[in-house]
């Protein structure tokens, strides 16, 4: 699975953004989906993950009512929608791949929260002004 995520950019404080994450390869619908983001000076963070179907999804904290994880496993593509964006989530976000089909789905989360999907694209920038 390739992935590229795109749909960064430059917002203000309160203001939303979505990205969009597409995948080549036709085992798109058979690996959960995560998105990640590196802040400036800081370590890669898990943000969100969603299962298989879409049907379960999981965020950190600190997006937690905030930010939606969503795919289209008919457009082979996953999106991050970002409300209510503050300074603190500016930052590079790459979405990723992993966890196979059938998988324990909190063997899944806890791969995810590790950092340790198979798969990763290359990263889109949001910056948040305040």
């Amino acid at each position: 699975v390739q992935l590229q995520a795109s749909g960064g950019g430059l917002v203000q404080a309160g203001d939303s953004l979505r990205l969009s994450c597409a995948a080549s390869g036709r085992t798109f619908s058979r690996v959960a989906v995560g998105w990640f983001r590196q802040g400036p000076g800081k370590e890669r963070e898990f943000v969100a993950a969603v299962s298989w179907g879409g049907g379960t999804r999981d965020y950190a904290d600190s997006v937690k009512g905030r930010f939606t994880i969503s795919r289209d496993n008919t457009k082979n593509s996953a999106y991050l929608q970002m409300n209510t964006l503050k300074p603190e989530d500016k930052g590079v976000y790459y979405c990723a791949a992993g966890c196979p089909y059938g998988s324990s789905w909190m063997s899944c989360l806890d791969n995810f929260r590790r950092s340790e999907p198979n798969y990763w694209g290359q990263g889109t920038l949001v910056t948040v002004s305040s």
